[in-house]
């Protein structure tokens, strides 16, 4: 009996041991590839992305920023994701209201700001999109944007020889597709993160606010910091600040995503990090100034039935106020992502 219990347990351990092997064997087979750290900044709450499904990689870094700035994914070659989302404007679009798109056309919204989207859920001033991977293949398709099909977009891929190399180095075989090209969009587009404004270095006991600034952030914590809560800026929340329809774009916001008439007029609250580069602002790009968009919880709120009700009666600044207010917002900038040569053009 002795014996027999040796004999099985040597055979486990034989058997064992050639599993371990072949799963070894197997990795040997596949490149290795070089996995990225994803560093949470002081202060920040855990990030609601997924890594486990996608994680993140220096070859689908690379990858992913070669998809970024390829017109080949859109139909006539000159409308990359880079053409509305600049590095300059912390991946937005601030030379324009509204994005441009294939034939000179318009979208009906401004293009938002690509950073610290690890701690989104929820992708779109609607919330259309419920994952970064799902959201890439929007523009794409939309016939004011990019205006192409998918499947031309994986033709022109696989008729390239470096994205076969490409994409073998971040996934193990050359094989290209759909999921494959959504994982490396959202690798790249994940890993932009801000978080070294001078808020920030305040923060860390790093730097120090000057008078105007101090008073605008005690301002702003007493009438902005209910929907922008540090240290994100942004509760993540819908809500309609009494903005004008435009009568144009008739754009109606939650409303069209969910069919709820209690969402009409709702859009996602921006994070204000960065907002001092990232004009024009608003879902429409109405407003060119930090100054304009003030004076709009001042004196412009429309009532409505889907009102915030903190919006209600306005938010007040008197002059001075305004002045210290926007030194503070000023200090959310952070150069960092702007200047990073990790994410530049691709060569």
């Amino acid at each position: 009996m002795k014996w027999r219990l040796i004999l099985i347990l040597f055979i486990i351990i034989l058997s064992g041991s050639f599993v371990i092997h072949s799963c070894r064997k197997d990795q040997e087979d596949v490149p290795g590839k070089t996995l990225l750290a994803f560093t949470i900044p002081n202060g920040f709450p855990p990030p609601l992305y997924n890594f486990s499904k996608n994680p993140l990689t220096e070859e689908g870094f690379q990858l992913g920023r070669m998809l970024f700035y390829d017109g080949r994914l859109s139909k006539d070659g000159h409308y990359p994701c880079a053409s509305c989302h600049h590095q300059v404007a912390v991946f937005g679009t601030y030379d324009h209201d509204l994005s441009h798109g294939y034939n000179d056309q318009h979208s009906n919204r401004n293009a938002p700001a690509l950073f610290n989207l690890a701690w989104k859920n929820e992708f779109h001033a609607d919330g259309k999109y419920k994952s970064l991977e799902e959201e890439c293949l929007d523009p794409i398709q939309r016939p004011n944007q990019m205006a192409e099909e998918i499947g031309n977009v994986i033709t022109k891929l696989r008729n390239d020889e470096h994205y076969h190399h490409m994409f073998k180095a971040a996934f193990g075989s050359d094989e290209i597709t759909i999921e494959r090209m959504e994982k490396a969009l959202a690798q790249f587009m994940v890993s932009m993160i801000t978080a070294n404004s001078k808020y920030d270095q305040v923060k860390r006991g790093a730097a120090t606010f000057t008078d105007y600034e101090q008073r605008g952030y005690a301002l702003f914590q007493a009438k902005c910091a209910s929907c922008h809560p540090e240290p994100l800026f942004t509760d993540m929340s819908y809500r309609n600040i009494g903005l004008k329809l435009n009568d144009n774009l008739k754009d109606f916001g939650r409303l069209v995503v969910t069919g709820k008439k209690e969402d009409s007029l709702k859009f996602r609250v921006p994070s204000l990090r960065n907002v001092s580069i990232t004009y024009p602002y608003m879902h429409d790009g109405r407003y060119a100034s930090l100054n304009s968009c003030i004076e709009h919880y001042g004196n412009n709120v429309q009532q409505g039935t889907t009102l915030d009700p903190l919006l209600t009666n306005g938010i007040h600044f008197n002059s001075s106020e305004v002045i210290d207010l926007v030194a503070f917002l000023r200090a959310l900038t952070d150069s960092t992502l702007t200047k990073d040569p990790r994410f530049y053009l691709a060569h």
